[in-house]
């Protein structure tokens, strides 16, 4: 009987790759929110476990920004019919109430998905662009990029994980 697509990818391919995010986390979170000015630097503390038979990773993390506490659940996973890397984000302070999904591709050593939202004072859709990348075994980069509806890329968030389990 032979393999299916997802077995071998869980065997050998992306969602293999995916399943070295697996861990407990901690580190530090930058956030700025205009370019090049450093607004907060603060600890946080993340677990990624895989879900639903290795088709999808959650992650669910905690921190805070200028002192006051924040948490949030992402989901990341690849459709493999549509070659598509996948994250579904929330989190209770950029979020709201509202959710993003964001599509992109997979990388060496994670993924680099874009994703959209909008506010009622910015109508225009803005672009959110993260990217995900294990620098080495131990070490989880998440770095997130806010692109203006006028396609001005800058640095919003920057996650610097070291693996603790």
């Amino acid at each position: 009987m032979s393999k299916s697509k997802f077995e071998i990818s869980l065997e050998s391919g992306t969602h293999h790759q995916l399943q070295s995010l697996v861990g407990n986390w901690k580190g530090v979170t930058k956030t700025w929110f205009e370019p090049n000015v450093l607004a907060d630097e603060s600890g946080m503390t993340g677990t990624i476990k895989s879900i639903l038979g290795g088709s999808f990773l959650l992650h669910e993390y905690q921190g805070s920004i200028d002192g006051k506490p924040f948490q949030g659940i992402a989901i990341y996973g690849f459709d493999i019919p549509n070659s598509n890397a996948q994250a579904f984000w929330v989190d209770s302070f950029h979020m709201g109430t509202g959710m993003m999904l964001s599509n992109g591709t997979p990388t060496e050593n994670g993924f680099t998905v874009l994703g959209q939202y909008s506010v009622p004072e910015y109508p225009a859709p803005w672009n959110w662009r993260t990217v995900a990348e294990l620098t080495d075994p131990d070490t989880l980069v998440i770095t997130a990029y806010n692109i203006s509806p006028e396609g001005d890329e800058d640095k919003a968030t920057e996650t610097v994980y070291k693996r603790v389990g």
